[in-house]
């Protein structure tokens, strides 16, 4: 069981031999990286790879780490026992797996996706530390140990927008993708366009790559952006041309609302685009 990457997913050969040194070690694979440079849809690839399920865990602020587990839906046994129904006789009516529960019990050994853990409270991560070290846990209403039936492959995200905890970090290997460089940039572009024209790709890389390494920028353009604004310039039929353009007046690139997320930024390249005008007159 070996991922080497898919069609429709450019793996570098680091990301691979992190993807396949996680699996052999059974233990979670941690994925850092910029927004947009492909971290949630790996976990998507590994599973169609090797042809296994894929389990999502989506984290968000308010999420607790015993909701991956089980919980126990007090609120619903009360009502069916005011109404007089039978199954409120069986606690086991009233318990909703998880998403850990779900893949510890899968049929097929599963890829268990938990994606964005850094969304959540500090103590999120250590509160899994045993149920991901042991694959096991204990549901306290029925007096039973959920133990996986084979282990899953775990691939949990982050956004760094909070540091993870020591403990949680030594069970993980860890792998950070790296924005993607030219060359492996126009192989991603090649996957999800490939008949588009060369000089297109070729002039929508400088002006992306000129973006991101604009001094004062708050956000930079993400893998996923770059795509969309490629897509929009083929729906516009924008000839390569329109891009290659050398008027330093005309420094924010047509359909700029695909790269540039927030106002600070145009504001930045507008007044950019007012001193090389300035500077042209004198």
């Amino acid at each position: 069981m070996r991922f080497e990457g898919t069609e429709n997913y450019v793996a570098t050969q680091d990301l691979k031999v992190a993807v396949n040194a996680a699996i052999t070690l059974e233990r979670p694979l941690l994925v850092k990286g910029e927004p947009g440079t492909g971290k949630t849809i790996l976990a998507h690839e590994i599973a169609n790879a090797i042809k296994a399920p894929l389990i999502t865990w989506h984290i968000k602020s308010t999420t607790k780490a015993q909701m991956g587990l089980y919980e126990y839906d007090a609120v619903s046994r009360l009502r069916d026992s005011q109404l007089g129904e039978q199954k409120v006789h069986d606690i086991k009516n009233y318990i909703i797996k998880g998403k850990l529960w779900e893949a510890f019990t899968a049929d097929q050994r599963p890829v268990l996706l938990i994606d964005e853990v850094d969304k959540a409270d500090i103590e999120f991560p250590n509160d899994l530390l045993l149920e991901l070290d042991r694959m096991e846990f204990y549901v306290y209403e029925t007096r039973e140990t959920v133990k996986a039936v084979q282990r899953p492959i775990v691939v949990i995200t982050s956004n760094n927008e909070k540091e993870l905890p020591d403990a949680f970090l030594r069970r993980c290997f860890f792998h950070y993708i790296r924005f993607p460089e030219r060359e492996t940039m126009l192989e991603i572009v090649d996957v999800h366009y490939p008949g588009v024209q060369k000089d297109l790709v070729r002039e929508a890389l400088n002006i992306f790559y000129d973006i991101r390494e604009t001094p004062g920028l708050k956000k930079k353009p993400s893998t996923s952006e770059l795509l969309d604004w490629l897509k929009l310039l083929m729906a516009e039929d924008l000839p390569a041309e329109t891009l290659r353009s050398k008027d330093p007046s005309k420094l924010i690139p047509p359909l700029h609302g695909a790269l540039l997320k927030n106002e600070q930024d145009v504001h930045l390249f507008e007044r950019l685009a007012f001193l090389a005008r300035r500077e042209g007159r004198g």
